[in-house]
């Protein structure tokens, strides 16, 4: 019974989102929209997501008017020398932006994908820049994350990693059983991303016969050069993001809008 009415809900919130954006996209992008549809009736899927996704949720973005906090830009906190400057500041904005990530659902958009996986249980890799877990908030699973999880703390001092959903936390900086201070699980400016994810990022570009890429600025690197890794293997390439993008180049179909309302169209 659970399941059904899953799938009712899920069936609604599509049949709303169409509805609402028919009169906001145009002839041609719907023309889009069907050809891409078609694409992704057959082979390997890989869907490629960035900032923008979680932006429709309210997520704050590092470049966009809302990504700023106090007098910081992420770009000046994010860092390993920040956190070694003053662990106590850096843990103060990312408790701040742990509230923010904790009162945001899911969109349409990031249930699509989910639905998209369900229907290509074999076929289709969901690889995000993202690090707020709304994609499995969403029932997505096995999501490659190349950026890290916002939830997940690491031991500076043992390297220990553990979960961690408290909002706001308890203490800050966090410590580790070992008595070492913790620090995020993500990727900061200037640091490597997991070798492991990376590579089957990788490897499922090469082997995709279509990529979508969601809201991603195409603009950090390395995770951005997977669009090209996918074409140059001879994937189509999908591009939904309400604006231009570095990539936009290398795309069969380029579907301008929100996630939210171009990602339920394509199933």
């Amino acid at each position: 019974m659970s399941a059904l009415i899953d799938n009712l809900l899920w069936y609604s919130i599509v049949s709303n989102f169409r509805q609402n954006c028919l009169s906001r996209i145009g002839e041609g992008v719907d023309s889009s929209i069907e050809a891409a549809r078609r694409s992704l009736r057959a082979g390997q899927i890989v869907a490629f997501t960035g900032a923008g996704i979680s932006a429709e949720s309210r997520v704050p973005t590092f470049r966009g008017a809302d990504g700023l906090w106090r007098n910081y830009s992420p770009e000046s906190l994010a860092t390993a020398e920040a956190f070694t400057s003053d662990p106590h500041l850096v843990w103060e904005w990312y408790d701040w932006l742990r509230g923010l990530i904790h009162a945001a659902q899911p969109n349409p958009g990031h249930l699509a994908l989910t639905e998209l996986q369900r229907r290509n249980p074999k076929g289709f890799t969901l690889v995000t820049q993202n690090i707020d877990g709304l994609h499995e908030r969403a029932g997505s699973h096995d999501v490659v994350k190349l950026h890290g999880d916002i939830w997940r703390l690491r031991c500076t001092t043992c390297g220990r990693e553990e979960r961690n959903e408290q909002v706001p936390m308890d203490h800050l900086p966090p410590l580790c059983r070992c008595g070492g201070i913790q620090r995020p699980a993500i990727v900061w400016f200037g640091e490597m991303l997991p070798e492991a994810e990376w590579e089957r990022a990788v490897e499922a570009a090469r082997q995709a016969n279509v990529l979508i890429a969601v809201g991603t600025s195409a603009l950090v690197y390395p995770a951005a050069g997977l669009v090209k890794v996918a074409r140059q293997s001879g994937a189509l390439v999908v591009i939904v993001n309400p604006d231009p993008t570095p990539a936009d180049d290398l795309a069969e179909w380029i579907l301008r809008g929100p996630a939210g309302e171009i990602l339920p169209r394509l199933l």
